[in-house]
């Protein structure tokens, strides 16, 4: 900016040529210029009051437009956005399908100690030692009067150990806020939840992480802020998994069996409504793992999932459904069942001589190892092998648990004409009961493929088409009689149509062989038979009674009637109607055995096997 003089030398000098008073021209350009510094700031001033006041009509303007907004939106319970560390760490619930808590969070706390600033270490040894049974009041005082800084007493407490150990009154004994992780139902269902533990943890706060089951399997999730608490529902009906442990544990205690296991799973859907495996165990006080002896004698061991077993008889289902499919029998074919039967330098028998030839039917019925021998012949290796693959035999089920892997499936790396035949009622391949419930699941399902799942309410894929419709209604009439009339009648209960198979496998040794006098005796089975919505597996370890003096421990006498209490127990609870009058003649109506221009070869070319 340029500044005008107040006396311009050239307007002072013609003043005083005319005798005028040169102050006046510089009281002038001082009044000027005070104008021009009053106008400048004037303009200032008011732009100042235009900002602001746009600045107040935008604040305004938006609580205006914000509170109109709110006014016309639906009413909604407001939710705090709190960031602090405690909410972010803690861990979903779990629940089950009906929003039943399963697993759940309590605040508590820990207690740990700073020997050195204690006043009695002595006397507070013995004071915590008597709040705590399980402490060793010697190590304790040899702890707090030696060089120790720091060391945790208990890593949680209940309120009221909690008030003991302050009453104690000793400086040296601090507590720590902590977030633990309960069961509140105990050992309901623990082998499908597993368990947590600690991970990272100090003094003030402590990492709660899965250590086995669901939990382990979704740590990630369960620990995710960004589903903002939201619970894991799963399959699982609270309800029925109880009734399913309380028939489980008295067919042990009846049946003397080591272990049982019970599976229970909808058909369409592979959600797993009841899952047991006993002995079990409380995940609150989740037992060390053995180190000596078998896997099964730990009630960690999960028989459900990591079990390995020769299932028997129960896959006796499985080749005569594939020969159905194929057209190489219907259920009327008859089939050469003279025993026993040689195949190189094996002998292949039945527990009964049931004559020269049975139907395909009664070769199920009348559990004929022969019989389904012959059939797997009929089959071939490949096709046989091709089949149990598909129904997911050979691989590990893809189940939402960490110990899924563990259940490999003991596959014969060799396929001969032997193994063909022991496979196709059940010995030389070894899966695990939830193998076998898929695999029954499937063909319950009308030969679509069925994948087990614990979450509820998940979108799956559409499994694979098996199995023709046709061939897996008519396994499935063959099933029903069993129970009505086969090795499975203590199976039956009135109005619910059970259908399945027993299965009785001698138990291997863990050093090769088979015991002589073990059994690992499994039901597999599917109701109600006219329209099947569920399947049941029954498994009991090393089961035994006695009828008329004398030592059984079949299938049909040890674990069958298990089942059928269980079907008793849980099928009102499932919403199931007892059916009164038999229909299974008109499902086998419907599907009436083709007749294929070379049946009468094909019954000859079995015969002659």
């Amino acid at each position: 900016m340029i500044r005008t003089p107040l006396r311009p030398l050239a307007r002072i000098l013609r003043a005083r040529e005319r005798g005028e008073n040169p102050d006046d021209i510089e009281a002038e350009n001082r009044r000027r210029r005070h104008e021009q510094i009053q106008d400048r700031a004037r303009r200032r001033a008011e732009g100042r009051l235009i900002v602001m006041a746009g600045c107040f009509m935008l604040a305004f303007g938006t609580v205006a437009v914000r509170m109109g907004t709110l006014a016309s939106s639906a009413a909604a319970e407001p939710r705090a956005q709190v960031l602090s560390s405690q909410i972010i760490s803690q861990r979903a619930d779990i629940t089950d399908r009906r929003g039943r808590v399963l697993a759940t969070n309590l605040l508590t706390h820990s207690v740990y100690a700073h020997p050195h600033q204690m006043v009695d270490p002595i006397g507070t040894a013995q004071g915590l030692a008597e709040i705590f049974p399980d402490l060793d009041v010697q190590r304790l005082t040899r702890d707090f009067t030696g060089n120790r800084k720091f060391m945790w007493i208990k890593r949680k407490i209940s309120p009221e150990q909690m008030q003991a150990v302050h009453d104690l009154g000793e400086p040296g004994l601090l507590f720590g806020p902590r977030e633990m992780r309960i069961y509140p139902n105990a050992d309901l269902a623990s082998h499908i939840l597993g368990g947590s533990g600690f991970g990272s943890e100090g003094v003030n706060s402590a990492e709660v992480i899965g250590v086995a089951g669901v939990e382990k399997a979704f740590d990630a999730w369960l620990r995710d802020p960004g589903n903002e608490g939201a619970p894991l529902a799963l399959s699982i009906d609270l309800t029925l998994q109880q009734a399913m442990e309380d028939v489980l544990a008295s067919g042990m205690n009846v049946m003397n069996a080591k272990g049982a296991t019970g599976i229970l799973m909808e058909v369409e859907t592979g959600e797993i409504l009841a899952m047991a495996s006993l002995p079990d165990f409380d995940p609150n006080d989740r037992p060390r793992p053995l180190l000596t002896g078998e896997p099964s004698d730990s009630p960690l061991f999960n028989r459900a999932v990591q079990g390995q077993y020769e299932l028997g008889s129960t896959f006796k289902i499985f080749p005569v459904a594939q020969a159905l499919d194929l057209g190489l029998v219907n259920p009327a074919s008859g089939i050469n069942a003279a025993a026993p039967m040689r195949i190189g330098r094996f002998l292949i028998n039945d527990f009964h001589n049931y004559g020269k030839e049975l139907s395909v039917t009664d070769v199920i019925v009348k559990s004929s190892n022969v019989g389904t021998v012959r059939i797997a012949q009929l089959i071939g290796p490949e096709r046989q092998k091709d089949f149990l693959e598909k129904l997911g035999l050979f691989v590990p089920t893809s189940i939402e648990m960490v110990e899924a892997p563990t259940g490999q499936p003991l596959v014969p790396t060799r396929w001969p004409t032997v193994t063909a035949a022991t496979v196709s009622f059940g010995h030389g391949l070894a899966a695990s009961p939830l193998h076998l419930a898929a695999a029954y699941a499937t063909i319950a399902n009308g030969g679509k493929r069925v994948t087990p799942t614990l979450v509820h309410g998940r979108q799956r894929p559409e499994g694979e088409q098996v199995l023709s419709p046709r061939a897996a209604a008519m396994a499935v009439d063959m099933l029903r009689q069993v129970v009505t009339r086969g090795t499975a009648r203590q199976a039956e209960v009135p109005g619910y149509e059970v259908a399945g198979k027993t299965g009785s496998a001698d138990k291997p040794r863990a050093a090769g062989g088979y015991y002589e006098n073990k059994i690992i005796a499994t039901f597999a089975s599917v109701f109600p038979a006219s329209d099947p919505k569920y399947v049941l597996i029954t498994m009991l370890d090393e089961p035994s009674t006695t009828i008329n003096g004398t030592a059984v421990r079949a299938a049909g006498h040890t674990v069958a009637p298990v089942a059928a209490e269980m079907v008793r127990r849980i099928g009102p609870l499932l919403g199931l109607e007892p059916i009164t009058d038999e229909i299974l003649p008109t499902i086998t109506a419907r599907f009436e055995p083709r007749v294929e221009p070379d049946e009468e070869a094909a019954v000859r070319l079995v015969a002659n096997q």
